[in-house]
């Protein structure tokens, strides 16, 4: 499996234009061509921001789907003039994750990106697997993914929260507890943390 991240930059006070868009052609049908794991937009950190991301077997599977929606009259969908940028990421699930997961894990998501040195994702996944079944008895684990296209040695995971004070709560008791970080894992070079509501149609919502 190949996850894409694509994240696009709106313009300030789109986003209910951005909204009103996608649920029309989303209905079109593009989810029936491959399926949608999960559209948010950024409520804390970078702001005006969308991310969706859709799961596919290989690249040559992206790039089939790809071809077959613009056969769709409803996609891509006219959302051109609402942007101010676009980026797209390729990544690799990590052996652990829950393929199958879905439905109501949040309403917050949080997306915690990590860059390693090079060589340490294996490390990175080695004491995640023996750590991770204990971590995912405090919050919903979504995934975590790693890059082996663009951008290499980083390691993205999205977290669920029903609350913010929920996400304050599971994150004190893991580290008193020595739950989490993963223990013996590698300490990252650099992290960002960014906080997510997923928009009406998200799979994960």
């Amino acid at each position: 499996m190949i996850y894409e991240f694509r994240t696009y930059d709106l313009y300030p006070r789109t986003l209910g234009q951005y909204e009103e868009i996608l649920t029309k052609s989303l209905a079109g049908g593009r989810p029936d061509v491959s399926p949608l794991f999960g559209y948010f937009h950024s409520e804390f950190g970078r702001l005006n921001q969308a991310l969706h991301i859709w799961p596919y077997q290989d690249l040559q599977e992206r790039m089939s789907v790809r071809d077959e929606v613009m056969k769709l009259d409803s996609w891509p969908p006219p959302t051109g003039e609402l942007l101010a940028g676009q980026n797209t990421e390729i990544y690799f699930p990590a052996p652990f994750n829950d393929e199958s997961i879905t439905g109501d894990q949040g309403p917050y998501y949080e997306l915690r990106t990590y860059t390693y040195a090079t060589g340490d994702i294996p490390k990175v996944i080695d004491a995640w697997s023996t750590a991770i079944d204990e971590r995912k008895k405090l919050s919903p684990f979504i995934g975590a993914w790693f890059t082996e296209l663009g951008t290499l040695n980083k390691w993205t995971h999205l977290w669920g929260y029903s609350s913010l004070e929920e996400r304050e709560r599971v994150r004190t008791d893991a580290i008193e507890r020595g739950i989490w970080p993963a223990p013996g894992g590698p300490v990252p070079r650099a992290q960002q943390s960014q906080l997510f509501l997923p928009f009406p149609f998200s799979p994960l919502c």
